[in-house]
């Protein structure tokens, strides 16, 4: 049996520092909505395989005073592209940095990724307090 190579602190932590386009924002002109934004194309790579990684990412947010610009928005996720980064932490770092360019009521991120060796990996992580409307089960 080959046996692999092993986690590294090094992988854990990819991508996590990376440089990414900023998230650009605009003043919200309306009060007690939500947002969501669609990415049924995003890419990255696995910091141990360096294979692609491909899934959907959504983000959902009540805006405050800030509404996400898309443009902006597309490049910082097209950015993702070639950034080795574990799923799990691309999500957690897409919505650490919305929540600071955003500084929304709430906001919620997820990720579908496509299967890999059999298993599919669904994450989702989320930031503030209460959502406006009850979610679909």
């Amino acid at each position: 049996m080959m046996k692999s190579r092993a986690y590294t602190s090094e992988h854990a932590r990819s991508g996590l520092r990376e440089a990414l386009p900023s998230i650009e924002v605009f003043a919200n002109q309306y009060s007690n909505y939500e947002i969501m934004i669609e990415m049924p194309e995003f890419t990255s790579i696995c910091p141990k395989t360096g294979l692609p990684d491909f899934g959907a990412v959504v983000i959902r947010y009540a805006p405050k005073d800030w509404v996400a610009e898309l443009k902006a928005l597309k490049l910082y996720i097209n950015a993702y592209r070639n950034m080795g980064i574990f799923q799990e932490n691309a999500i957690n770092r897409i919505l650490r940095d919305f929540v600071s360019a955003v500084k929304p009521v709430f906001c919620e991120v997820s990720g579908d990724f496509a299967a890999r060796g059999g298993l599919r990996t669904k994450v989702l992580a989320s930031w503030g307090k209460g959502v406006l409307f009850n979610r679909k089960k």
